[in-house]
């Protein structure tokens, strides 16, 4: 069995490669930022550890999300939607959860093929 790590640090790897599936811990923007800005952060992240794992949003299996108050939806949405290519959409889930630092708005988690 091959399980690649990448960017592995004391308790978690940024990006795990196993089997043709890439999977990439949760992605936060800059506390205090607005909603707007935090999902684009977590998105630009996104994009670049998937094409560092070989992979793109075009391959998206399942994305979480995850927001601090369900109030930020429709602004996180908005964001998403510009960001997804039209016909791409993985399967998803939102949720609202207390985040690891306040000031967080939106934490994403994807697993996509590579």
């Amino acid at each position: 069995m091959n399980i690649e790590r990448m960017h592995t640090g004391e308790r978690a790897s940024k990006i795990v490669k196993h089997n043709g599936v890439v999977y990439l811990s949760g992605q936060v923007g800059t506390s205090d930022d607005s909603i707007h800005d935090q999902t684009q952060q977590c998105l630009d992240k996104i994009d670049a550890f998937l094409a560092e794992a070989g992979s793109s949003k075009e391959q998206l299996l399942q994305v979480t999300v995850w927001l601090s108050d369900m109030g930020h939806f429709a602004d996180m949405n908005a964001v998403w939607n510009a960001w997804v290519p039209t016909g791409f959409a993985p399967a998803r889930a939102c949720g609202e959860a207390k985040l690891a630092r306040v000031g967080l708005k939106v934490e994403i988690i994807v697993t996509a093929a590579y």
